[in-house]
Protein backbone atom coordinates (compact mmCIF):
# COMPACT_ATOMS: atom_id res chain seq x y z
CA UNK A 1 0.00 0.00 0.00
CA UNK A 2 1.30 3.21 -1.11
CA UNK A 3 2.10 6.16 1.44
CA UNK A 4 1.21 9.79 1.12
CA UNK A 5 1.63 12.30 3.72
CA UNK A 6 -0.78 14.77 4.20
CA UNK A 7 0.17 18.57 5.85
CA UNK A 8 -2.68 20.13 6.92
CA UNK A 9 -3.48 23.33 9.10
CA UNK A 10 -7.22 22.65 10.33
CA UNK A 11 -7.86 18.95 11.82
CA UNK A 12 -10.73 17.85 14.48
CA UNK A 13 -11.30 19.70 16.58
CA UNK A 14 -11.39 22.67 14.60
CA UNK A 15 -14.67 23.59 13.34
CA UNK A 16 -15.98 25.15 10.22
CA UNK A 17 -15.94 24.15 6.04
CA UNK A 18 -11.72 24.19 5.83
CA UNK A 19 -11.29 20.92 8.10
CA UNK A 20 -13.30 18.93 6.18
CA UNK A 21 -11.70 17.90 2.88
CA UNK A 22 -8.87 16.42 4.28
CA UNK A 23 -10.33 14.73 6.85
CA UNK A 24 -13.02 12.96 4.03
CA UNK A 25 -10.17 12.32 1.84
CA UNK A 26 -8.05 10.59 4.42
CA UNK A 27 -11.08 8.34 5.71
CA UNK A 28 -11.84 6.57 1.75
CA UNK A 29 -8.31 6.92 0.59
CA UNK A 30 -7.34 3.44 2.04
CA UNK A 31 -10.36 2.33 -0.38
CA UNK A 32 -7.70 2.51 -2.84
CA UNK A 33 -4.69 1.14 -2.15
CA UNK A 34 -3.66 4.31 -0.41
CA UNK A 35 -2.09 4.86 3.43
CA UNK A 36 -2.67 8.24 4.60
CA UNK A 37 -0.27 9.45 7.43
CA UNK A 38 -1.44 12.71 8.98
CA UNK A 39 0.89 15.94 10.04
CA UNK A 40 -0.72 18.55 12.09
CA UNK A 41 0.60 21.37 14.89
CA UNK A 42 0.28 20.33 18.46
CA UNK A 43 -0.84 23.47 20.16
CA UNK A 44 -3.36 24.99 17.67
CA UNK A 45 -5.44 28.31 18.16
CA UNK A 46 -8.57 27.60 15.80
CA UNK A 47 -11.12 30.22 15.52
CA UNK A 48 -14.13 27.94 15.81
CA UNK A 49 -14.32 24.39 17.05
CA UNK A 50 -16.74 21.58 16.61
CA UNK A 51 -15.92 17.88 18.55
CA UNK A 52 -18.40 16.32 16.47
CA UNK A 53 -15.52 15.58 13.94
CA UNK A 54 -13.47 14.22 15.87
CA UNK A 55 -15.42 11.05 16.05
CA UNK A 56 -14.92 11.07 12.03
CA UNK A 57 -11.14 10.89 12.44
CA UNK A 58 -10.37 6.97 11.04
CA UNK A 59 -9.22 4.94 13.37
CA UNK A 60 -5.44 3.59 13.77
CA UNK A 61 -4.80 6.23 11.53
CA UNK A 62 -0.98 7.64 11.96
CA UNK A 63 -0.86 11.30 12.98
CA UNK A 64 2.20 13.38 13.53
CA UNK A 65 2.36 16.29 15.16
CA UNK A 66 4.63 19.09 15.91
CA UNK A 67 3.99 22.39 17.96
CA UNK A 68 3.56 25.85 16.49
CA UNK A 69 4.26 29.09 17.51
CA UNK A 70 0.25 30.98 17.04
CA UNK A 71 0.45 34.75 17.17
CA UNK A 72 -3.26 35.10 17.63
CA UNK A 73 -3.16 34.07 20.80
CA UNK A 74 -1.05 37.31 22.10
CA UNK A 75 -3.17 39.17 19.91
CA UNK A 76 -6.23 38.07 22.22
CA UNK A 77 -4.56 39.08 24.90
CA UNK A 78 -5.41 42.73 23.99
CA UNK A 79 -8.65 42.00 21.91
CA UNK A 80 -10.00 38.51 21.81
CA UNK A 81 -12.55 39.21 19.86
CA UNK A 82 -11.14 41.13 17.05
CA UNK A 83 -8.35 38.68 16.96
CA UNK A 84 -10.68 35.97 16.66
CA UNK A 85 -12.68 37.56 13.99
CA UNK A 86 -9.68 38.31 11.74
CA UNK A 87 -8.34 34.73 12.26
CA UNK A 88 -11.56 33.72 10.76
CA UNK A 89 -10.89 35.96 7.76
CA UNK A 90 -13.68 38.45 9.04
CA UNK A 91 -12.89 41.79 7.97
CA UNK A 92 -14.93 44.54 8.34
CA UNK A 93 -14.89 46.88 5.11
CA UNK A 94 -16.10 49.58 7.39
CA UNK A 95 -15.91 51.75 10.54
CA UNK A 96 -13.12 49.77 11.93
CA UNK A 97 -10.79 50.63 14.90
CA UNK A 98 -7.74 52.04 15.35
CA UNK A 99 -6.58 48.91 16.99
CA UNK A 100 -8.64 46.48 14.16
CA UNK A 101 -6.31 48.68 11.79
CA UNK A 102 -3.22 48.07 13.36
CA UNK A 103 -3.64 44.31 13.73
CA UNK A 104 -4.50 44.19 10.03
CA UNK A 105 -1.60 46.07 8.87
CA UNK A 106 0.88 43.17 11.07
CA UNK A 107 -0.99 40.50 9.86
CA UNK A 108 -0.30 41.61 6.27
CA UNK A 109 2.98 43.12 6.01
CA UNK A 110 4.99 40.79 9.03
CA UNK A 111 3.31 37.80 8.47
CA UNK A 112 3.71 36.40 4.80
CA UNK A 113 1.79 34.70 3.32
CA UNK A 114 -0.04 34.25 6.87
CA UNK A 115 0.37 34.12 10.78
CA UNK A 116 1.31 30.19 10.67
CA UNK A 117 4.62 31.15 9.16
CA UNK A 118 6.63 30.37 12.01
CA UNK A 119 5.27 26.66 11.61
CA UNK A 120 7.48 26.36 8.40
CA UNK A 121 11.51 25.67 9.30
CA UNK A 122 10.59 23.32 12.88
CA UNK A 123 8.06 21.47 10.53
CA UNK A 124 10.64 21.03 7.70
CA UNK A 125 13.08 19.37 10.55
CA UNK A 126 10.79 17.44 11.97
CA UNK A 127 9.24 16.16 8.80
CA UNK A 128 12.56 15.13 7.15
CA UNK A 129 13.07 12.64 9.53
CA UNK A 130 9.10 11.32 9.07
CA UNK A 131 9.72 10.97 5.24
CA UNK A 132 13.18 9.11 6.22
CA UNK A 133 11.37 6.60 9.03
CA UNK A 134 7.54 6.15 7.33
CA UNK A 135 9.49 5.56 4.12
CA UNK A 136 6.93 8.25 2.33
CA UNK A 137 7.93 9.79 -1.08
CA UNK A 138 4.93 11.40 -1.43
CA UNK A 139 3.72 14.76 0.09
CA UNK A 140 0.29 16.98 0.44
CA UNK A 141 0.10 20.47 1.48
CA UNK A 142 -3.24 21.97 1.32
CA UNK A 143 -4.03 25.28 2.27
CA UNK A 144 -4.94 28.35 3.28
CA UNK A 145 -3.10 28.88 5.31
CA UNK A 146 -0.82 29.10 2.50
CA UNK A 147 2.58 28.55 4.67
CA UNK A 148 1.85 25.35 4.91
CA UNK A 149 2.92 24.66 1.00
CA UNK A 150 6.33 26.22 2.17
CA UNK A 151 6.78 23.39 4.03
CA UNK A 152 6.20 21.31 1.12
CA UNK A 153 8.42 23.16 -1.12
CA UNK A 154 11.21 23.26 1.10
CA UNK A 155 10.50 19.26 2.00
CA UNK A 156 10.71 18.83 -1.87
CA UNK A 157 14.15 20.75 -2.04
CA UNK A 158 15.77 18.90 0.61
CA UNK A 159 14.50 15.12 -0.59
CA UNK A 160 13.39 13.62 -4.08
CA UNK A 161 9.55 13.28 -3.20
CA UNK A 162 6.45 14.05 -5.12
CA UNK A 163 4.92 17.12 -4.17
CA UNK A 164 0.69 18.06 -4.70
CA UNK A 165 -0.35 21.30 -3.35
CA UNK A 166 -3.78 21.29 -2.65
CA UNK A 167 -6.36 24.55 -2.77
CA UNK A 168 -9.27 25.01 -1.37
CA UNK A 169 -8.92 29.16 -1.28
CA UNK A 170 -7.23 30.84 -3.66
CA UNK A 171 -4.13 32.75 -2.60
CA UNK A 172 -3.41 36.73 -3.48
CA UNK A 173 -7.11 36.83 -5.47
CA UNK A 174 -8.92 36.28 -2.50
CA UNK A 175 -11.77 38.46 -1.03
CA UNK A 176 -9.85 39.63 1.94
CA UNK A 177 -6.15 39.83 0.32
CA UNK A 178 -7.17 43.30 -0.62
CA UNK A 179 -8.05 44.09 2.73
CA UNK A 180 -4.60 43.50 4.62
CA UNK A 181 -3.14 46.88 4.16
CA UNK A 182 -0.52 45.87 2.28
CA UNK A 183 2.52 47.38 1.15
CA UNK A 184 3.74 47.25 -2.34
CA UNK A 185 7.05 45.49 -1.19
CA UNK A 186 4.31 43.01 0.76
CA UNK A 187 1.87 42.24 -2.13
CA UNK A 188 5.31 41.42 -4.18
CA UNK A 189 6.13 39.06 -1.39
CA UNK A 190 2.86 37.47 -1.33
CA UNK A 191 2.77 37.20 -5.12
CA UNK A 192 6.30 35.67 -5.28
CA UNK A 193 5.98 33.10 -2.80
CA UNK A 194 2.10 32.00 -4.68
CA UNK A 195 4.90 31.86 -8.15
CA UNK A 196 7.17 29.67 -6.03
CA UNK A 197 4.44 27.49 -5.04
CA UNK A 198 2.59 27.01 -8.17
CA UNK A 199 5.84 26.55 -10.39
CA UNK A 200 7.69 23.95 -7.63
CA UNK A 201 5.02 21.54 -6.98
CA UNK A 202 4.51 18.25 -8.79
CA UNK A 203 0.45 18.67 -9.30
CA UNK A 204 -1.82 21.73 -8.37
CA UNK A 205 -4.77 20.61 -7.07
CA UNK A 206 -7.98 23.34 -7.06
CA UNK A 207 -11.82 23.25 -6.26
CA UNK A 208 -13.10 24.95 -8.96
CA UNK A 209 -12.41 26.35 -13.10
CA UNK A 210 -11.75 29.69 -12.16
CA UNK A 211 -9.20 28.60 -9.82
CA UNK A 212 -7.52 26.73 -12.30
CA UNK A 213 -7.75 29.43 -15.57
CA UNK A 214 -6.09 31.74 -12.64
CA UNK A 215 -3.30 29.56 -12.09
CA UNK A 216 -3.05 28.59 -15.71
CA UNK A 217 -1.37 31.79 -16.25
CA UNK A 218 0.85 31.55 -13.10
CA UNK A 219 2.05 27.96 -13.73
CA UNK A 220 2.71 25.50 -16.72
CA UNK A 221 2.26 22.51 -14.30
CA UNK A 222 -0.67 20.29 -14.60
CA UNK A 223 -3.77 21.69 -12.66
CA UNK A 224 -6.46 19.51 -11.90
CA UNK A 225 -10.20 20.38 -9.96
CA UNK A 226 -11.19 18.44 -7.74
CA UNK A 227 -14.38 19.86 -5.92
CA UNK A 228 -15.35 19.65 -2.32
CA UNK A 229 -18.69 17.41 -1.69
CA UNK A 230 -21.00 15.65 0.48
CA UNK A 231 -20.16 12.49 2.70
CA UNK A 232 -24.34 11.56 2.93
CA UNK A 233 -26.55 9.80 0.93
CA UNK A 234 -29.45 11.08 2.07
CA UNK A 235 -32.82 9.63 0.73
CA UNK A 236 -35.06 12.31 2.24
CA UNK A 237 -37.84 11.91 4.60
CA UNK A 238 -36.68 13.90 7.30
CA UNK A 239 -40.01 16.32 8.80
CA UNK A 240 -39.50 19.80 7.07
CA UNK A 241 -40.30 23.02 9.40
CA UNK A 242 -43.99 24.12 9.34
CA UNK A 243 -42.65 27.82 8.97
CA UNK A 244 -41.61 28.66 5.41
CA UNK A 245 -37.93 28.87 6.74
CA UNK A 246 -35.10 30.13 4.29
CA UNK A 247 -31.78 28.90 6.25
CA UNK A 248 -27.96 30.09 5.89
CA UNK A 249 -25.46 27.64 6.90
CA UNK A 250 -22.80 29.18 7.51
CA UNK A 251 -20.60 32.25 8.33
CA UNK A 252 -22.58 36.05 6.35
CA UNK A 253 -18.98 38.02 6.45
CA UNK A 254 -19.27 41.83 5.88
CA UNK A 255 -19.30 41.21 1.86
CA UNK A 256 -21.92 38.87 1.74
CA UNK A 257 -24.66 41.24 1.97
CA UNK A 258 -27.33 40.84 -0.91
CA UNK A 259 -29.58 43.75 0.00
CA UNK A 260 -31.97 42.78 -2.75
CA UNK A 261 -32.86 39.96 -0.91
CA UNK A 262 -33.78 41.85 2.06
CA UNK A 263 -35.35 44.19 0.32
CA UNK A 264 -37.67 41.55 -1.97
CA UNK A 265 -38.71 39.64 1.09
CA UNK A 266 -39.49 42.55 3.03
CA UNK A 267 -41.74 43.27 -0.07
CA UNK A 268 -43.26 40.07 0.25
CA UNK A 269 -43.81 40.69 4.14
CA UNK A 270 -45.72 43.33 3.37
CA UNK A 271 -48.17 42.24 0.38
CA UNK A 272 -48.18 38.65 1.34
CA UNK A 273 -50.63 37.77 4.45
CA UNK A 274 -49.68 34.20 4.14
CA UNK A 275 -46.03 34.68 3.81
CA UNK A 276 -46.03 36.95 6.76
CA UNK A 277 -47.38 34.34 9.02
CA UNK A 278 -45.37 31.68 8.13
CA UNK A 279 -41.33 33.49 7.06
CA UNK A 280 -38.88 32.70 9.04
CA UNK A 281 -35.11 33.38 8.21
CA UNK A 282 -33.11 31.30 9.66
CA UNK A 283 -29.08 31.95 10.55
CA UNK A 284 -26.91 29.29 11.66
CA UNK A 285 -22.84 30.81 12.32
CA UNK A 286 -21.35 34.07 12.49
CA UNK A 287 -23.51 36.94 11.12
CA UNK A 288 -21.53 40.10 10.76
CA UNK A 289 -23.15 43.25 12.51
CA UNK A 290 -23.52 44.84 9.47
CA UNK A 291 -25.32 42.51 7.45
CA UNK A 292 -28.12 42.13 10.90
CA UNK A 293 -28.35 46.27 10.38
CA UNK A 294 -29.33 45.42 6.45
CA UNK A 295 -31.91 43.29 7.16
CA UNK A 296 -33.27 45.32 10.69
CA UNK A 297 -33.53 48.62 7.85
CA UNK A 298 -35.31 46.42 5.39
CA UNK A 299 -37.56 45.35 7.98
CA UNK A 300 -37.41 41.81 8.54
CA UNK A 301 -36.17 41.89 12.42
CA UNK A 302 -38.82 40.40 13.25
CA UNK A 303 -38.76 36.96 11.09
CA UNK A 304 -35.37 36.35 11.86
CA UNK A 305 -34.01 33.75 14.16
CA UNK A 306 -30.39 33.88 15.12
CA UNK A 307 -29.21 30.15 15.74
CA UNK A 308 -25.62 30.93 16.32
CA UNK A 309 -22.78 28.61 15.45
CA UNK A 310 -23.44 24.90 15.50
CA UNK A 311 -21.52 21.07 15.36
CA UNK A 312 -21.47 20.24 11.84
CA UNK A 313 -23.58 17.29 12.67
CA UNK A 314 -26.52 19.57 13.86
CA UNK A 315 -26.09 22.11 10.42
CA UNK A 316 -26.83 18.55 8.53
CA UNK A 317 -30.14 18.12 10.24
CA UNK A 318 -30.86 21.92 9.97
CA UNK A 319 -30.48 21.64 5.94
CA UNK A 320 -32.69 18.52 5.92
CA UNK A 321 -35.43 20.03 7.32
CA UNK A 322 -35.61 23.86 6.17
CA UNK A 323 -37.74 24.34 3.20
CA UNK A 324 -35.49 26.33 1.30
CA UNK A 325 -31.47 26.82 1.85
CA UNK A 326 -29.73 30.21 0.96
CA UNK A 327 -26.25 30.51 -0.24
CA UNK A 328 -24.69 34.11 -0.82
CA UNK A 329 -21.17 34.77 -2.05
CA UNK A 330 -20.03 38.34 -1.87
CA UNK A 331 -20.71 40.58 -5.42
CA UNK A 332 -17.12 40.71 -7.10
CA UNK A 333 -14.87 39.28 -9.65
CA UNK A 334 -12.75 37.39 -6.93
CA UNK A 335 -15.13 35.18 -5.40
CA UNK A 336 -16.46 34.02 -9.09
CA UNK A 337 -14.35 30.75 -8.80
CA UNK A 338 -15.42 30.62 -4.96
CA UNK A 339 -17.64 27.46 -4.71
CA UNK A 340 -18.61 27.05 -0.72
CA UNK A 341 -17.92 23.68 0.81
CA UNK A 342 -21.29 23.57 2.37
CA UNK A 343 -22.68 24.40 -1.34
CA UNK A 344 -22.49 20.05 -1.66
CA UNK A 345 -24.33 19.41 0.99
CA UNK A 346 -27.09 21.55 0.41
CA UNK A 347 -27.26 19.38 -2.93
CA UNK A 348 -27.19 16.12 -0.84
CA UNK A 349 -30.60 17.66 1.37
CA UNK A 350 -32.45 17.82 -1.41
CA UNK A 351 -34.04 21.12 -0.55
CA UNK A 352 -34.42 24.12 -3.31
CA UNK A 353 -31.35 25.95 -3.05
CA UNK A 354 -31.51 29.81 -3.24
CA UNK A 355 -28.55 31.04 -4.49
CA UNK A 356 -26.85 35.26 -4.65
CA UNK A 357 -23.73 35.89 -6.15
CA UNK A 358 -21.66 37.43 -8.74
CA UNK A 359 -22.28 36.99 -12.28
CA UNK A 360 -20.52 34.08 -13.91
CA UNK A 361 -19.77 32.36 -10.67
CA UNK A 362 -19.08 28.76 -10.72
CA UNK A 363 -21.33 27.84 -8.15
CA UNK A 364 -24.21 28.40 -10.75
CA UNK A 365 -23.28 26.44 -13.14
CA UNK A 366 -23.46 23.44 -10.66
CA UNK A 367 -26.47 24.36 -9.31
CA UNK A 368 -27.67 24.46 -12.69
CA UNK A 369 -26.29 21.44 -13.75
CA UNK A 370 -27.80 19.17 -10.59
CA UNK A 371 -31.23 20.89 -11.33
CA UNK A 372 -31.06 21.70 -7.50
CA UNK A 373 -32.20 25.65 -7.24
CA UNK A 374 -32.06 29.03 -8.44
CA UNK A 375 -29.16 31.42 -9.17
CA UNK A 376 -29.17 35.44 -9.11
CA UNK A 377 -27.20 38.41 -9.08
CA UNK A 378 -27.41 41.09 -6.68
CA UNK A 379 -29.27 43.20 -9.33
CA UNK A 380 -32.07 40.33 -9.91
CA UNK A 381 -34.99 41.90 -7.78
CA UNK A 382 -38.02 40.91 -9.81
CA UNK A 383 -37.17 37.15 -10.66
CA UNK A 384 -35.95 36.87 -7.57
CA UNK A 385 -38.92 37.93 -6.03
CA UNK A 386 -41.48 35.37 -8.67
CA UNK A 387 -39.01 32.49 -7.69
CA UNK A 388 -39.64 32.90 -4.18
CA UNK A 389 -43.02 33.69 -4.81
CA UNK A 390 -43.20 30.46 -6.61
CA UNK A 391 -41.71 28.32 -4.19
CA UNK A 392 -43.74 29.67 -1.29
CA UNK A 393 -46.79 29.00 -3.43
CA UNK A 394 -45.53 25.46 -3.54
CA UNK A 395 -45.02 25.00 0.14
CA UNK A 396 -48.55 25.81 0.27
CA UNK A 397 -49.39 23.18 -1.10
CA UNK A 398 -47.24 21.10 0.62
CA UNK A 399 -45.20 19.55 -2.25
CA UNK A 400 -41.96 21.97 -2.40
CA UNK A 401 -39.11 19.85 -3.26
CA UNK A 402 -35.67 19.43 -5.04
CA UNK A 403 -35.27 16.88 -7.34
CA UNK A 404 -31.24 17.37 -7.46
CA UNK A 405 -29.77 15.06 -10.40
CA UNK A 406 -26.06 13.69 -11.03
CA UNK A 407 -24.84 14.33 -7.48
CA UNK A 408 -23.03 11.67 -7.14
CA UNK A 409 -19.73 12.63 -8.40
CA UNK A 410 -19.96 15.42 -5.96
CA UNK A 411 -19.78 11.74 -3.22
CA UNK A 412 -16.36 12.28 -1.06
CA UNK A 413 -15.89 8.84 -1.85
CA UNK A 414 -15.99 9.27 -5.75
CA UNK A 415 -14.01 12.73 -5.34
CA UNK A 416 -11.32 10.49 -3.56
CA UNK A 417 -10.87 8.24 -6.41
CA UNK A 418 -9.89 10.83 -8.90
CA UNK A 419 -7.32 11.96 -6.06
CA UNK A 420 -6.16 8.80 -5.65
CA UNK A 421 -5.37 8.54 -9.36
CA UNK A 422 -2.83 11.95 -8.66
CA UNK A 423 -1.64 10.61 -5.76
Amino acid sequence: MKKVLIITYYWPPAGGPGVQRWLKFVKYLPDFDIKPIVYIPENPNYPITDESFVKDIPEGIVIYKHSIKEPYKWASLFSGKKAKRISSGIIKSQNQSFLEKIMLWVRGNLFIPDARKNWVKPSVRFLADVLGKEKIDTVVTTGPPHSVHLIGHQLKQKRNIKWLADFRDPWTSIGYHKKLKLTAKSERKHRELEQLVLTSANQIIVTSRTTKEEFKDISSKPITVITNGYDLDYKGGRPLTKDFTISHIGSLLSGRNPKVLWDVLAQIVQENEAFRQSFKLRLAGVVSEDVLQSMYSSGLKDYIELIGYISHSEAIILQQNSQVLLLVEIDSLETVGILPGKLYEYISARRPILAIGPNNWDAAQVIADTQSGSTFDYQSDIALKNVILEWFAAYEKGNLISNSVGIKKYSRRELTKELSKLI
